[in-house]
């Protein structure tokens, strides 16, 4: 079976460039593996939305990997051409995370998505962020850099909404060293707002490729003590991403047709322990929303995140916001509560 396309001008412009942005990066990061000689090959998979009907997608993954401890490279679009009560138009994105498995090769996400809404127009959601477990100053400048020159005038708003947005209140940290995002960005010339989502996807891809380069190269054995360092900054990763990150719950909550590819962002495996150490910092519900993906962890040291394990978190974090739908006001956002995520119907 095959996936139909939306209709609209705009979500064919933003499909052809999410596609080029996702090129890109399988290239670089075949790139990367080649320069520093391993062999690396994402392999493509397919997903349909309602057997295609209303779109689907094709992801490029790898993990438990010598150079890669997860990667996917996600593009979806999803419509409803068909069905015009709906509130939501079309959903046209790239959606990826990269974690190397040298814990000196820092994890990056990328996103960039065009939205059509029925009844007022269409809007960009640009989000680069650079997320080390072990920090490099230099890096994190050089990508806050490449960023700064990609977006121009936006650089500062795009900073401080991608700073208020990856903020951990329980934690009282940030997830990543540095952030951008820019929230239901439109301006009156679509075509200057799809070059601008190009050229900061670019920037994010070429500099983040030279970063992971340069740490595998500078740092090609590292310790015990590092990799555990990595372990628990993936599992303060897995606790963003399933109890604040609204294009993570809005993905699962709309159908469950892609949870394996909107769970890519989880690495190979957690500290569970230390997941359950972090329950009591949780406000009421979300105490009970760690609980669930607690149990559903396999209990040992470190605990694997499999397909099996994704599809179970998914199942947790439905339920909960299906119970306590109150609860989506916990949620991370930049400046406002997307549309999409409000009413996803």
């Amino acid at each position: 079976m095959t996936r139909t396309p939306a209709k609209s001008a705009g979500a064919a412009v933003a499909l052809t460039l999410v596609e080029s942005l996702q090129q890109r990066l399988v290239a670089g990061l075949a790139s990367v593996g080649h320069t520093v000689g391993i062999p690396t090959v994402l392999e493509p998979a397919q997903w349909l939305r309602d057997g295609g009907r209303h779109g689907g997608g094709e992801r490029y993954g790898i993990g438990d990997h010598a150079l890669f401890n997860r990667a996917s490279v996600n593009v979806s679009q999803v419509h409803y051409d068909d069905d015009p009560a709906r509130r939501l138009a079309s959903a046209t994105a790239l959606s990826t995370i990269v974690h190397p498995d040298n814990p000196h090769g820092p994890s990056v996400h990328m996103h960039f998505s065009w939205t059509e809404m029925r009844d007022n127009g269409g809007y960009w959601r640009m989000m680069a962020d650079l997320n080390p477990s072990i920090e490099d100053a230099d890096a994190t400048q050089a990508f806050a850099a490449a960023l700064q020159e990609a977006a121009g005038d936006c650089y500062e708003e795009g900073r401080a909404q991608g700073d208020r947005y990856f903020f951990i209140p329980a934690l009282d940290r940030h997830r990543g060293a540095t952030h951008f995002y820019l929230e239901g960005y439109s301006t009156p010339d679509p075509h200057a707002d799809a070059a601008l989502a190009r050229r900061v996807g670019e920037a994010a891809i070429d500099q983040y490729c030279a970063i992971l380069q340069a740490a595998v190269t500078a740092h090609p054995t590292p310790t015990e003590a590092e990799r555990q360092q990595q372990l628990a900054y993936h599992t303060l990763y897995l606790l963003q991403v399933l109890t604040l990150d609204r294009g993570t719950t809005s993905g699962l909550m709309i159908h469950s047709d892609n949870d394996v590819g909107v769970l890519g962002s989880l690495p190979r495996q957690v500290d569970r322990a230390l997941l359950a150490s972090w329950r009591d910092r949780q406000s009421p519900p979300q105490d009970s929303l760690v609980d669930g993906l607690v149990a559903v962890l396999v209990d040992a040291s470190p605990s694997p995140v499999t397909v099996e394990t994704k599809r179970a978190l998914a199942d947790v974090v439905r339920a909960h916001y299906t119970e306590h739908p109150e609860a989506l006001a916990y949620q991370a956002s930049g400046n406002s509560t997307p549309p999409t995520v409000a009413n996803h119907q």
